[in-house]
């Protein structure tokens, strides 16, 4: 069965498809090409596995590729321009559409040159991975990161569709799973509580891949993020809710390199943090930052920063944030397990002891 929800922005509308068997449904992609070119973005990993499958969908059409290597680390300008290079030597007119096949890095970055070729041309998410699938394909935030800072570099820019098509799952390494869950298990700590009491009777059935739970994880994530984008589209507002965990894990992504933690695993680790936080703030009990820990840790995610990066790093990296406005970090709290809040206040001294006591071990 496939569930067909709606992110609504006006003449920006547009639906996110998830079910089984999507990559070979051509009536869900071909009526929201901009035109007969068409720029497929995958990577060297995902490519050999899912390529030929779209290309069914896009028959008769002319089709170009471009593989990117595969990891964050590739996440760049130069990268970027790779990209480039294959819409002007196509050439690749203003009607052509790019097709973002992958995971969240390919994603942000077929979105990002769609943003900027031309002034703008239409693309298309294809979600690789469950992170993809239920966060970073849908809402139109694109970006490449910066050696200074994650995502730093980029535009929002709203994708025609998203096709969410659960069996690719199946090929998913665990880690990159378990680092998908973090993004699934934010969604009932911010605004769903109901959600979150099924992600912890219901974590087994997903680390197994049970398809009926798996598909469920994705159409509530789904309907979490596009209701939140559709009040907010460009973050003035309730949409840095979303954020919960990131303002830390971005500051773990850039001090440890890009690709040695997944995305997933940095933000798990800082939503334990802002947990920690939100308690020595007195918003939330000690039993709550248990339970958030210990479901995470169900999951096979990281609990603490890494050893190798000391607090006063740690709070440097911070510094160097989206959510940092006339030099005031602005961090998602928990002022419930399912109730979460954005604040300006947080005093240093509190946020120098989470960084300490939020620490692996040397």
């Amino acid at each position: 069965m496939t569930t067909h929800l709606e992110v609504a922005l006006g003449n920006r509308s547009y639906r996110i498809h998830i079910g089984a068997g999507l990559l070979g449904e051509p009536q869900l992609i071909r009526p929201h090409l901009a035109g007969n070119q068409v720029l497929v973005v995958s990577n060297e990993t995902v490519a050999p596995l899912y390529l030929e499958s779209l290309r069914g969908s896009l028959a008769d059409l002319e089709v170009f590729e471009h593989i990117l290597p595969d990891g964050e680390a590739y996440k760049t300008l130069e990268s970027l321009n790779g990209i480039f290079d294959t819409l002007l030597r196509a050439p690749c007119d203003r009607q052509a559409t790019i097709v973002a096949l992958g995971g969240g890095v390919v994603g942000d970055m077929a979105g990002f040159a769609a943003a900027c070729y031309q002034r703008g041309i239409a693309y298309i998410q294809v979600p690789t991975t469950l992170l993809a699938q239920v966060d970073s394909s849908v809402g139109g935030k694109t970006a490449v990161n910066h050696p200074l800072g994650k995502n730093m570099i980029g535009a929002f820019h709203q994708p025609r569709c998203v096709i969410a098509d659960t069996d690719v799952l199946a090929t998913l390494p665990d880690r990159e799973l378990a680092a998908g869950l973090a993004e699934v298990i934010k969604y009932g700590l911010i605004r769903d509580l109901e959600f979150l009491a099924w992600l912890e009777s219901s974590l087994d059935a997903l680390l197994a891949r049970d398809s009926a739970a798996l598909a469920h994880a994705i159409e509530v994530s789904c309907r979490n993020k596009a209701a939140v984008v559709a009040a907010d589209e460009r973050e003035a507002g309730q949409r840095a809710l979303l954020n919960l965990g990131h303002s830390f894990g971005h500051a773990i992504e850039t001090g440890m390199g890009y690709g040695r933690w997944l995305h997933g695993e940095a933000v798990a680790a800082g939503m334990c943090m802002a947990a920690d936080l939100s308690r020595r703030m007195g918003r939330i009990a000690q039993s709550d930052v248990d339970r958030v820990t210990a479901l995470l840790t169900r999951a096979g995610l990281p609990v603490a920063a890494p050893a190798e990066l000391n607090p006063e790093r740690l709070r440097e990296l911070m510094s160097v944030d989206k959510k940092v406005r006339a030099g005031r970090l602005h961090l998602v709290l928990l002022n419930h397990l399912g109730d979460a809040c954005i604040s300006d206040q947080v005093p240093e001294p509190l946020i120098l002891e989470t960084l300490t006591a939020c620490r692996s071990p040397a």
